[in-house]
């Protein structure tokens, strides 16, 4: 404010506001803070762009396009204005507004409306302790709007596969809430690898009953078990085996290259040696296995 104020003083006012007319009134619809300014400078006049009087629809599609792309507004905010703008989209069309729809006339991408309608669909108390978090300066903020995308993704991942935590889910939250506040879940991206257990069933050889066990125990049994725990018993090594296996894979086919091609002459003396203890290892492995 105070560079503004030091601008319009030396140079005037070069972006004109945005304004309306109803009556004999004019309505600020872009430029609060060229308004403030050059009423602290006893300004007689300012310019203005006078535009006809928007609908409440209209209204708020200015504000995200105005101020979306020049202001960082935090998710939550944006959530809330986004609910509103497809409940008018809704009243006008005849019918909800698909994504497609919301981000043309928004310029938020799809991306970004998933993640407001996960803080959206949030119960009401949660919504609550978000709102209570953001009011307080970033240094004290422990919860965050990331906090609570991430971990609803993960669970709308959870109970796809396993629909009687639905019951539960509030429960659930509070309990994956404490073990954050308390440092037991380390990160907000610690819950992709509780998406990861769930899609395991789907993806890998993981039992159900054993992703069960581990899940209910991160829930509702264990204050210091966390998701790390959970992704150490389930799936962590057949992720690492399939990552394995697509590097053995890769490994195959540079030397069928190098067997095609005669590139005997180019690889590094390290690399015999690297191989010779592969192949070393690999026989250990076949040997244990027979």
């Amino acid at each position: 404010m105070d560079a503004l104020l030091s601008s319009i003083e030396s140079i005037g006012i070069q972006v004109p506001l945005t304004v309306y007319r109803d009556r004999d009134r004019f309505f600020l619809i872009d430029g609060e803070r060229r308004w403030r300014c050059a009423k602290k400078l006893n300004l007689q006049k300012v310019p203005c762009l006078v535009q006809e009087k928007p609908s409440p629809l209209e209204n708020l599609l200015l504000m995200y396009n105005i101020h979306a792309l020049r202001e960082q507004w935090d998710y939550f905010t944006i959530a809330s204005k986004l609910q509103k703008v497809e409940e008018l989209m809704a009243a006008e069309a005849g019918s909800r507004p698909t994504e497609a729809d919301l981000s043309a006339a928004t310029g938020l991408t799809r991306g970004q409306i998933r993640r407001c309608r996960l803080l959206i669909d949030l119960p009401d108390d949660f919504k609550v302790e978000l709102l209570e978090e953001l009011h307080k300066p970033k240094i004290h903020q422990r919860l965050s709007e990331d906090f609570f995308i991430e971990m609803e993704r993960s669970l709308k991942s959870v109970i796809r596969r396993f629909p009687e935590y639905d019951r539960k889910i509030d429960s659930i939250r509070r309990a994956l809430i404490s073990k954050y506040r308390s440092g037991s879940i380390r990160a907000v991206t610690d819950f992709r690898m509780l998406a990861k257990i769930a899609t395991g069933v789907d993806n890998l050889d993981l039992k159900k009953d054993a992703a069960r066990k581990s899940l209910d125990k991160l829930f509702f049994d264990n204050e210091d078990y966390n998701i790390s725990d959970a992704y150490g018993d389930t799936v962590a090594f057949l992720y690492d085996e399939k990552q394995v296996l697509r590097n053995i894979n890769n490994v195959n086919e540079f030397v069928q290259l190098i067997l095609e091609e005669e590139y005997f002459e180019e690889l590094e003396e390290e690399f015999y040696v690297s191989v010779e203890a592969l192949i070393q290892n690999l026989q250990r492995v076949i040997r244990k296995r027979v």
